[in-house]
């Protein structure tokens, strides 16, 4: 069975978050409210490169919805989920979607399109993952393309999981769209 250290963030979340180990996953609210959010908490690590490597998101649902090119818009900035930003945890330096960077904790987002996603690695961490306006922009660390891959059964809940090996990334599917996201260690 999986666990994950959940770190609560009541008030003053750049203070508190301060506070929480390296890699725990963090939120606005109290536990219970958290456990009664439409999208839930949820998180994947792995080994890359002999160190984990971990996603903090929120899984939003399909619930009879069209989700690429209407309620996620193509051409327009994606929190990657819902909720807080999407956070990624590298204890080294390292390649994402192409964009170098330093050890540390990161939000992504995305501008989806048909057959390809913009990813933006940002390094405003502290923040709702909405709206994504010029001051988050402001703190990319850079921006990578990926290419789209059609799914043919439809995933119902926004999924997210990293993965080893030679394509080693981040793999996020939701409707019937899957991206990988790579990630290596910088040399």
């Amino acid at each position: 069975m999986k666990t994950a250290l959940v770190v609560c963030l009541l008030a003053a979340p750049a203070a508190l978050a301060a506070q929480a180990p390296p890699g725990a996953c963090t939120f606005r609210g109290t536990v219970a409210h958290a456990a009664h959010r439409p999208s839930p908490l949820d998180s994947t690590e792995a080994t890359i490169a002999g160190a984990a490597v971990k996603v903090c998101y929120s899984r939003p649902s399909m619930r009879g919805r069209t989700i690429m090119g209407d309620l996620v818009p193509f051409g327009k900035p994606w929190r990657l989920g819902a909720n807080e930003p999407t956070r990624l945890t590298l204890p080294f330096a390292a390649e994402v979607a192409g964009v170098r960077v330093p050890p540390g904790t990161y939000s992504l987002y995305v501008v989806p399109g048909r057959t390809s996603w913009e990813v933006h690695v940002n390094k405003a961490v502290d923040r709702w993952g909405i709206p994504i306006d010029s001051a988050v922009v402001a703190q990319d660390a850079g921006t990578g393309t990926v290419p789209v891959t059609r799914l043919t059964a439809p995933v119902e809940q926004l999924k997210m999981r990293l993965v080893a090996g030679r394509a080693a990334g981040l793999v996020v599917e939701w409707e019937r769209t899957r991206v990988l996201i790579p990630i290596r260690k910088a040399h």
